[in-house]
């Protein structure tokens, strides 16, 4: 039997989506596909890594704050005030509910 492509992508998307959650979240909904590029730095599930800064649980406000200056270039960076300019506001709304949400 032949599984269509759209949906081996999609279970795919869903895996990763899992694996970008918190243990305590296991049982929650799951990442929002936008928040799968955050991992590739700040860990899965926003934990952080060596000098990159844990982003789970960071307050909301502060995260579209944080997000604002990067990418008015007020706040210093090595690249994320490349990729702050990326994401609209709706889209970093998205990312500053999620990530306030983990803890």
């Amino acid at each position: 039997m032949t599984v269509p492509v759209p949906f081996l992508l999609g279970a795919a998307a869903l895996t990763l989506s899992t694996a970008m959650q918190s243990p305590a979240r296991a049982q929650s909904a799951p990442a929002p596909q936008i928040a799968l590029s955050c991992a590739g730095c700040h860990g899965v599930g926003g934990a952080g890594e060596g000098s990159v800064p844990r982003i789970a649980g960071y307050d909301r406000q502060a995260f579209v704050d944080n997000w604002s200056a990067f990418r008015a270039n007020a706040r210093p960076a090595t690249i994320m005030n490349r990729i702050a300019r990326g994401y609209t506001d709706a889209e970093v709304a998205q990312l500053a509910t999620y990530f306030a949400s983990l803890r």
